[in-house]
């Protein structure tokens, strides 16, 4: 099941405060990015973000947003400072973006 935009405009509302997000839509969901990092993405009408210690401690709920994908957490707050916290902790817990090929 593909997720919908108005939840993804939802999402998106949740992130207001944290800086430089973009999406990329990619099979009917969409990955989340915050400076140039992926740190989640919203899979069947589900915010998760990657397993990393930061999001461990704040989040309970692991997840699998698809068959044969690594377990990330649920986002099960709506705390706008609460999750630009969150995100803010765990970028430099995600590795650097690889650089494109061209």
């Amino acid at each position: 099941m593909a997720s919908s935009k108005e939840y993804l405009t939802y999402i998106l509302d949740l992130l207001a405060n944290v800086p430089e997000v973009t999406t990329r839509k990619m099979m009917g969901e969409y990955l989340l990015y915050a400076r140039g990092r992926l740190f989640g993405g919203v899979y069947d009408d589900r915010f998760l973000v990657k397993e990393t210690p930061s999001s461990r401690a704040a989040l309970t709920t692991r997840e699998v947003p698809y068959d044969g994908a690594a377990h990330m957490m649920l986002v099960d707050i709506e705390d706008r400072d609460a999750i630009a916290k969150l995100v803010d902790a765990m970028l430099p817990e995600l590795p650097e973006p690889k650089p494109r090929r061209r």
